[in-house]
């Protein structure tokens, strides 16, 4: 299903975003029929070897992104976030899925104030809010809309990128390592804590901008043509409207998403 016009007025004509993760499903190769009766060899199932295919990243035609593309409301830069990239060093992420939080909002940290942990958030949008979750998990947010409006969208899960030019493979091993987890399947970055553990990043970066050469970068990728929402995940202590809002966006069709699924569907 296409994006709905509810995005449409904030998002530039869309085009198709090269979705080569969505092919998650393995298949096997059927082997030729043994035609010799007295052989005992077993026929073999061959597995297919790139289960979760990764993007390819081309450094000079990816941009960082301007302070001017985050003054906008949460619920609109949400689904315009879906597509980039987010960059530290060797490690570059395609950002797969995000939850939006408003200034209204008692799913929101901001519904409490202006604290020192809370302070980033209020902050002018394209700066990161990271804050520690269950006192292991370093949540990265993109502050959105101006200064004083208190609003944000949580990175929820990201897709590995294949770095071209000088990087090589390097930034997949890095965010092994980081993570602690030799794997390419998807367990590796669906959930906000793995990516902020992949990324490398601490309550120390909170309030950084984004849009800064050398740091964190958030660079443009890809418009994402087709999505799925849903409401968000653990907010049970928000208010009943808050709690069923539709405010989760997802790449369709991406294995690169966290649990639940199943509470996900074209909008």
């Amino acid at each position: 299903m296409k994006i709905t016009k509810r995005f449409n007025r904030v998002i530039k004509p869309l085009k198709p975003i090269n979705t080569s993760t969505s092919d998650s499903k393995p298949h096997t190769i059927k082997p030729k029929p043994n035609l010799n009766p007295k052989s005992k060899t077993k026929p073999r199932t061959l597995k297919q070897s790139n289960l979760y295919p990764k993007p390819t990243f081309i450094l000079e035609k990816a941009p960082i992104l301007g302070p001017d593309f985050y003054q906008i409301d949460a619920l609109d830069l949400a689904p315009r976030l879906l597509g980039k990239y987010l960059k530290r060093d060797d490690v570059v992420l395609q950002i797969t899925e995000v939850e939006a939080y408003r200034s209204n909002d008692s799913a929101c940290h901001g519904r409490v104030g202006v604290t020192p942990r809370t302070a980033p958030l209020f902050g002018p949008g394209g700066h990161a809010y990271v804050y520690l979750c269950y006192g292991m998990h370093n949540m990265l947010n993109v502050v959105a809309d101006k200064q004083g409006i208190g609003s944000a969208v949580l990175i929820r899960s990201c897709a590995p990128v294949t770095v071209e030019k000088w990087y090589g493979s390097t930034g997949l091993e890095t965010i092994k390592q980081r993570r602690g987890q030799d794997t390419e399947k998807p367990v590796l970055l669906t959930g906000p804590g793995k990516v902020g553990q992949a990324l490398g990043i601490t309550t120390d970066w909170s309030n950084q901008p984004l849009f800064t050469p050398g740091g964190l970068e958030l660079l443009d990728g890809p418009e994402v043509t087709e999505i799925v929402v849903g409401p968000r995940v653990g907010i049970d202590y928000a208010l009943p409207e808050h709690v069923a809002a539709l405010w989760r966006f997802a790449i369709a069709g991406s294995p690169w998403i966290s649990a639940p699924k199943n509470t996900l569907s074209p909008p």
